[in-house]
């Protein structure tokens, strides 16, 4: 269905700030971190039931916290659009909601119930004006995104139960392209041990098989492998493949000799690239370092997600990028997504195209998350009316 300028200006109508709003704030009053995100699926099953939804809660793989699922139904043929927002969020201090000068703070206002807020509001324009032409809307909510409490895996199983859209939008705060490339991720976790007791440098210490050393020496054979895959072929959206250390940790005291030196790091690859081909070479360093004299080495890829490309033809690009114009004035420019999110899970287990798209949101994986209220409320009309274009686009 084409969005016509009076398709614009009746959803623009339709989207409640102030009830957007109060969404949000009544997701962001419940802390949700990793593993302990049920009490804001809760009130996220709550809101919805409230509107007349019927909520189901599949466990997914994780029945401690069951998952959302609602769908708003056209009662035509056509296809089905998914909103899924992941409702937990990474483990820091908790912070409450506040509204200041137009701009919501809060833990997870960014990342994302804030987004979560607004395709629930998309949802509710839609009903509130009847224009969804075919097809239903299929609103989801997952625990366990966040790394490394978390891999990924109650989205996972919700796509192998069948709850996936034709297409899914997700409001992560990728606001700036249309990400049509993702990037395979993994985290890494290495330990350097040897055996024994901490002890004095001039007790003994110094006669110790030195893990700082072989740290040291871990750390340059990983950058070395940074810059060697800086020259491999790149992508022209993706970018390059890299490996990354983001910490290390050592040591008690400036003069004791530890038994363990630790290492946290990520590992990103393009799509073509196969993850055991990735962890073999990580681990063939690991194995040179383990070489030394009095030194174990034990590492952990754990594997996230695979990458992703999505076919720019596909009609939920067309019509998402037709939403986007028809709601700010222009087309968004095609690019990567630098960021790992449900994304590249729903595109490994389905045929479903991920796209996401979210407010300019800042401060996602901090404590000063905020988010401006009038990129909410943009969000929720594109989303709105990328439903309008797609859904009622054919059969499913």
């Amino acid at each position: 269905m084409p969005i016509t300028p009076e398709t614009v200006d009746q959803i623009r109508a339709a989207i409640d700030r102030d009830r957007l709003l109060d969404t949000a704030i009544s997701l962001i009053e419940v802390p949700s971190p990793t593993r302990e995100a049920k009490e804001g699926l809760d009130r996220l099953d709550s809101i919805l039931t409230a509107e007349g939804l019927h909520v189901e809660r599949p466990d997914a793989d994780y029945p401690e916290c069951p998952a959302v699922a609602a769908r708003y139904q056209s009662g035509s043929p056509g296809r089905t659009l998914q909103f899924q927002g992941h409702m937990d969020t990474v483990h820091l201090p908790y912070f409450p909601p506040r509204v200041e000068n137009g701009t919501l703070y809060g833990s997870g206002c960014s990342d994302m119930k804030g987004g979560i807020a607004a395709m629930v509001e998309a949802m509710r324009a839609l009903r509130d004006t009847g224009l969804l032409p075919g097809g239903e809307i299929l609103i989801t909510s997952t625990d366990l995104h966040e790394a490394p409490w978390g891999e990924g895996e109650q989205i996972r199983g919700m796509v192998k139960a069948g709850y996936v859209g034709d297409g899914v939008l997700i409001p992560e705060y990728l606001h700036d392209c249309l990400p049509v490339v993702g990037r395979g991720m993994a985290v890494l976790d290495v330990r350097v041990r040897r055996q024994g007791i901490p002890v004095h440098e001039v007790l003994g210490g110094m006669e110790q098989p030195n893990v700082i050393h072989a740290g040291a020496a871990l750390v340059r054979r990983l950058e070395e492998l940074d810059r060697d895959l800086a020259t491999r072929p790149s992508h022209p959206l993706g970018g390059r493949p890299s490996l990354f250390v983001g910490k290390i940790d050592s040591g008690e005291m400036f003069n004791q000799s530890p038994t363990e030196f630790r290492l946290e790091g990520t590992r990103r690859w393009l799509p073509g690239t196969d993850h055991t081909e990735v962890e073999q070479e990580f681990r063939s360093i690991l194995s040179e370092i383990e070489a030394r004299d009095g030194i174990a080495v034990d590492g952990t890829f754990m594997y996230l997600a695979p990458p992703f490309e999505l076919d720019q033809a596909h009609s939920l690009v067309t019509e998402f990028q037709s939403a986007y114009a028809a709601t700010t004035g222009a087309e968004l420019p095609l690019g990567f997504k630098p960021v790992l999110d449900d994304g590249n899970n729903i595109a490994r287990l389905s045929d479903a195209p991920p796209i996401t798209h979210g407010p300019h949101a800042l401060g996602a994986h901090t404590v000063d998350e905020e988010v401006p209220v009038d990129e909410l409320v943009r969000v929720a009309i594109v989303y709105a009316l990328t439903a309008i274009g797609f859904c009622g686009g054919g059969e499913a």
